[in-house]
């Protein structure tokens, strides 16, 4: 009886691989394969720890390619984002320790310099590829470092990035021989949207469009009584117009970018021909890919977008045996239910405004393609004509609610902390300029955990605080979050910044009726023996509260007092606890340097009042990733390390206990 090998399993190969050098001589079977198990590694090791999911499983036989194909690192790729390139430290020889990624001290989210010599760029936020690989091209055609071959993987929601456009439209007029491999697969975080989405959707769906493009052009050279002669002189003008009629790659190719797709993304022999064919071409090309985001994982793949939306990343322990995990209650070891937590503050301020939208019909709600980070999702389901996503463009997303407050409308900005950096110009001169009512609500300010310095909100009150006609804002809980918003779309004379963290809120009662808070006043909530005055701002009044239950074990009773505004500042509570403490302590998590601190110390120095003041904020440096508690332990933003230092400045030992 001969032997049946049908259903035994191929030997892993994926093991062998220790660098990029042990794909080289591998057949297209082999490099499929192991493609498939580096899928399986990502289900397997994200699915336990967390992480960044769909964009990775979609990308595993890309990465294959490009490192079989390539001499990383003399040749360089740059992967837009960085959250789809955890195949590529799995083939970069960082695949044992894919399990630490975003842990605190392990691998790094995205990207990292210092990570990898394979890392030929750190990312973290979108549409930047093109102009990084355009960069190191032309640096190499200049004679700097070794000269290689360069690639840049962006993916259709990147696309929306006006950043990327201005690359294309420099690298084809230079000439810039290097390859952009465009990811389709219609997602970014949420779903794509606008003109050039359904473009390129279009073309996916449809790749005989190619074919059909080719035989129409050759059929009309055949043409009898002499007219099929006739077109093939005309040439180039016949090829133009057929290239406008059928539109695939016409944007790219008149650009001076040839264009080659659509290619199936998961077959890695069919990219090899392809990208092959572009890296040889000495050009500009561009490979345009169909890839499925969560590729091999059916809830992800087989769940459209909605599936593709909610396996975007994973929560620790979100999968058992390659399948969804089954939520359990958790208990408490005598049985009962564990206590609700809080809710976040994203969803707070999520149905809040959309409570604002029902008062104001003025009032609407803008994101850049963060639906469901910002909270929006919550209005674009409930009043969709009154959300506006733009895609990944925060300058026009700004630009935008520029334009409806000069129309008299009252717009609010939904934007991460980090991402709000991208539109800074347009802050600066559409809309402070013209002292225009738009409202910024400033998501994950802060210290927000795993995905590190890339996406930390450290600087907003560093860089708005300064411009003329803006109101800064923080909440120091949810019920304060609904207050803000509340009164800022009120506010009729010009624009506004409310800040708030990434997770749970404090957990005090939401305010049935929101009201309105005076402008530029602050809030003593607890009076001391006049030795410290703990002042702080957002979440920084919580550390000034534990801080100061602390000290009171010390014998040391201090003042705490929410700011509540960092610009216009209180400044006569300043004053008032300047006047009236042996110290001074503000208390932030934003950077010192042009925070809220700077802000206080430069109005006692305007002002000629004399206080010790110690501040309490984010580090002169980049902080890295890891879970939001580690982070704040490591810069000293807790209540017993600023109690500790207000102890110590007041030359009180730590540790003895009040008599």
């Amino acid at each position: 009886m001969a032997k049946q090998t049908e259903n035994i399993p191929p030997s892993p190969l994926l093991p062998s691989v220790k660098g990029p050098q042990d794909l080289k001589g591998r057949t297209d079977a082999e490099l499929q394969q192991i493609a498939q198990e580096v899928r399986e590694q990502l289900i397997d090791t994200v699915g336990e720890i967390g992480g960044h999911f769909g964009a990775n499983l979609g990308v595993c036989e890309l990465s294959v390619a490009l490192h079989s194909l390539l001499e990383s690192p003399k040749d360089k790729v740059i992967w837009d984002v960085g959250h789809q390139a955890y195949p590529h430290k799995i083939l970069t020889g960082r695949g044992e320790q894919l399990h630490t990624i975003r842990k605190y001290g392990g691998l790094a989210p995205f990207c990292n310099i210092e990570e990898s010599e394979h890392d030929a760029a750190g990312a973290g936020h979108a549409s930047t590829s093109i102009s990084y690989a355009v960069g190191l091209k032309e640096a190499m055609r200049r004679k700097h470092g070794e000269d290689g071959k360069v690639v840049a993987v962006i993916g259709d929601g990147s696309m929306t990035g006006g950043v990327a456009f201005e690359a294309i439209h420099h690298a084809g007029g230079m000439g810039t021989p290097m390859v952009v491999i465009l990811n389709d697969n219609g997602m970014s975080i949420s779903p794509n949207v606008g003109a050039l989405s359904r473009s390129f959707n279009r073309v996916r769906l449809n790749p005989k469009l190619y074919r059909a493009r080719d035989n129409a052009e050759k059929g009309l050279t055949k043409l009898p009584a002499g007219i099929g002669a006739a077109f093939e002189r005309l040439g180039p003008q016949v090829k133009e117009s057929f290239k406008a009629f059928w539109a695939p790659g016409l944007f790219w190719e008149e650009l001076d970018f040839a264009y080659t797709g659509v290619i199936d993304g998961h077959d890695v022999a069919a990219l090899r021909t392809a990208i092959g064919e572009a890296l040889a071409a000495d050009r500009p090309v561009v490979v345009h890919i169909a890839t499925v985001k969560g590729k091999g994982f059916a809830p992800a793949e087989e769940g459209g977008l909605e599936g593709m939306e909610q396996w975007h990343a994973v929560k620790p322990n979100g999968i058992v045996d390659r399948k969804p995990a089954i939520e359990v209650p958790v208990t408490t070891p005598n049985g009962a239910a564990r206590k609700k937590l809080p809710p976040q503050y994203t969803k707070v301020f999520g149905e809040a405004i959309v409570r604002e939208c029902r008062r104001d019909e003025r009032v609407a709600g803008i994101t850049a393609a963060m639906n469901t980070g910002t909270g929006l999702s919550i209005l674009q389901k409930e009043m969709p004509d009154r959300y506006f996503d733009v895609g990944i463009a925060e300058q026009h997303a700004v630009l935008l609610a520029a334009g409806m407050a000069l129309q008299g409308m009252k717009p609010v900005v939904a934007i991460y902390s980090t991402f709000l950096q991208r539109a800074y110009d347009q802050i600066v001169h559409d809309v402070c300029l013209q002292n225009l009512n738009v409202v910024f609500a400033l998501d994950r300010a802060g210290l927000v955990g795993d995905d590190g310095p890339t996406h930390h909100g450290s600087f907003d009150v560093s860089y708005l605080r300064h411009l003329p006609n803006i109101t800064l804002m923080a909440p120091r809980d949810e019920a304060m979050l609904v207050d803000m918003l509340h009164t800022a779309l009120l506010h009729d004379d010009g624009p506004v910044a409310i800040r708030y963290p990434r997770g749970n809120a404090v957990g005090v009662p939401l305010p049935e009726r929101p009201e309105r808070v005076d402008i530029g006043v602050g809030e003593v909530l607890a009076r001391g023996d006049g030795s410290v005055a703990l002042l702080g701002y957002g979440t920084g009044v919580g550390v000034a509260i534990q801080a100061a239950a602390l000290l009171e074990v010390q014998g040391i009773e201090a003042t705490v007092a929410d700011a509540r505004f960092a610009k216009p500042l209180d400044t006569e509570l300043v004053n008032e606890l300047a006047a009236g403490h042996r110290l001074l302590v503000t208390v932030e998590e934003n950077a010192l340097a042009g925070g809220f601190g700077a802000g206080v110390l430069e109005h006692l120095a305007d002002s000629g009042l004399a206080v010790p003041t110690l501040r309490i904020g984010l580090p002169d440096r980049y902080v890295t990733h890891g879970s939001p508690a580690l982070l704040q332990e490591e810069v000293g933003f807790t209540g017993e390390s600023v109690a500790r230092r207000v102890a110590d400045r007041l030359g009180s030992r730590w540790g003895a206990t009040a008599p």
